[in-house]
């Protein structure tokens, strides 16, 4: 297995902090997204190095097992496991050691050979061990996740074809098993588990299942009444305006928020607030006709 120095990847120095970290991947990111560097593959494997190595430089225990055993560093684990099982067998000092000494990277190639590849120097390496589980993010719309839909996620280097549910809400994790790091000598692969980020740039406030949004109301329609169309992310909705609707007044639609998640053909509501557009550029015959309304209504 090649060795990758996540930190030349990201431009970034070995002690460099998490805000570093995070601005390089997000400048990289932008720079190599396939979006915008299309049929470029040279691009792609350099976004997909960049994915893979923000995956395990910004994860805390990631990057500690990848400082110490380099591009074995998803087995550290396996490797910490097998060498207590050597040691409660009374095996060789060798490996008793390792953990409080200083090797090179060939130095740890050749221990995790002999435990979990060639199988000769320890019985280790007929145990089976179940591979690493993978941390990954994904960041949406609000609109994006209004409907269930299927997306192409790449994780360390692999394309992964997995379907969105409608309604997941923002910091939610799922997990897809089977999805995360070989396992070793035959045991199961490791899970795949996905953080959603959902990003909201729309004019609604979500609030779990149900959807807040403020509605400007014309000056008029809100004294005489009348009717009124609203767009909801269901589609358009007519609604009719009482007489005399005050400022901030509140409407209920019922079944025209949010899904939610995993129940099928369920949804919140979305409650609008009006808010009263006051006209402006009045010309001298409209400010003359208020004027008698004020003098009307003392």
């Amino acid at each position: 297995m090649e060795f990758i120095d996540y930190y030349k990847v990201l431009g970034v120095a070995k002690n460099a902090d998490d805000k570093e970290i995070k601005k390089a991947y997000r400048k990289l990111a932008r720079k190599y997204h396939p979006d915008v560097n299309p049929n470029n593959q040279d691009a792609k494997q350099k976004f997909q190095q960049v994915n893979e190595a923000n995956e395990v430089l910004s994860d805390p225990e990631k990057r500690k097992k990848y400082d110490q055993y380099g591009k074995d560093w998803q087995h550290a684990d396996q490797f910490e496991q097998a060498k207590k099982q050597q040691q409660a067998r009374g095996g060789r000092q060798q490996y008793s050691d390792f953990g409080g000494q200083s090797y090179s990277e060939a130095d740890f190639s050749d221990f995790f050979e002999s435990m979990f590849g060639g199988g000769r120097r320890s019985q280790s390496a007929q145990a089976k061990y179940r591979g690493q589980d993978f941390n990954a993010e994904l960041r949406l719309e609000l609109e994006d996740v209004y409907t269930s839909h299927k997306r192409t996620l790449t994780v360390n280097g692999k394309n992964i074809r997995l379907t969105i549910p409608a309604g997941v809400e923002n910091g939610q994790t799922i997990k897809i098993k089977g999805h995360g790091g070989p396992g070793i000598n035959g045991g199961p692969n490791g899970d795949l588990y996905i953080t959603f980020q959902i990003e909201n740039h729309s004019i609604y406030k979500r609030d779990g299942k149900d959807l807040h949004r403020i509605i400007d109301l014309p000056l008029y329609t809100a004294i005489l009444g009348g009717e009124l169309t609203v767009d909801t992310l269901g589609g358009k909705v007519k609604l009719k305006v009482p007489p005399e609707t005050k400022n901030n007044s509140k409407v209920k639609l019922k079944g025209k928020g949010f899904p939610i998640y995993k129940k099928e053909g369920q949804f919140g509501d979305l409650y609008l607030t009006y808010q009263i557009d006051i006209p402006t550029n009045l010309t001298s015959k409209e400010k003359e006709l208020f004027e008698e309304l004020s003098k009307m209504r003392k």
